[in-house]
């Protein structure tokens, strides 16, 4: 099917001002997105609407004063017409659930290709969802429906097996290297692993990984 040659207009909304201009950046190449509004939370994002009147937005999950999954719920009963599609770094298929039945159009990784962000937009301006085989897999199992999942980024702390996996052995003192020959991946992974946890928990190092997750019962 052919792709729509007219400009769709992009808002994103994140708390990180340097991961919202890498995106925007990453994005220039395709002519027809126009970024035309950026936020730094919900609110802010809910604010400016009216003005930017975007046609896609690009969200993050957790995010101060209003975060992404009350954001979402908002926008897809005030702003019918507007698609949001959820960008953050939280892999958890419950996630997934929750979040499209709140209304989200698609469901990306921060650790996802510009071209597939590109594809994303492009197929819920046409079709109005956009499913990559990270939603499919969710969708498939259909294990969200079965159980009411109602995540509360403030408090709720949620990981996924390799993050578990690589918290507890770090928790257990182990370097990168050795994290990497026990789970059969590569060190260049297990230090991505340990920085993105540090980014989510607020902490500047190991030993600060290990207080978080001992303060907050990340581990058996």
């Amino acid at each position: 099917m052919e792709e729509t040659r007219e400009e769709i207009s992009v808002a994103i909304a994140d708390d990180h001002k340097i991961f919202r201009k890498g995106v925007i950046l990453s994005m220039r190449a395709y002519t027809n997105i126009k970024f035309v509004m950026e936020a730094e939370n919900g609110e802010d994002l809910i604010n400016k609407i009216p003005e930017s009147n975007p046609d896609v937005i690009l969200c993050d999950l957790k995010m101060p004063i209003k975060d992404g999954i009350d954001t979402t719920k908002y926008i897809t009963k005030n702003f019918p017409n507007i698609r949001v599609i959820i960008l953050t770094m939280y892999e958890d298929e419950r996630f997934v659930g929750h979040l499209m039945d709140c209304g989200a159009a698609g469901y990306l990784l921060k650790s996802t290709e510009p071209s597939e962000i590109r594809k994303a937009i492009m197929d819920v301006m046409r079709t109005g969802f956009y499913l990559n085989p990270f939603v499919n897999k969710v969708l498939i199992k259909k294990n969200y429906s079965k159980q009411k999942f109602s995540p509360n980024l403030t408090t709720e702390i949620v990981l996924s097996e390799r993050e578990k996996e690589v918290l507890t052995l770090v928790c257990m003192e182990f370097t990168a290297s050795e994290i990497a020959a026990k789970m059969e991946i590569s060190s260049r992974t297990v230090e991505a692993i340990k920085d993105r946890l540090m980014e989510r928990f607020g902490v500047k190092n190991s030993v600060g990984l290990v207080f978080y997750a001992m303060k907050n019962s990340l581990i058996d």
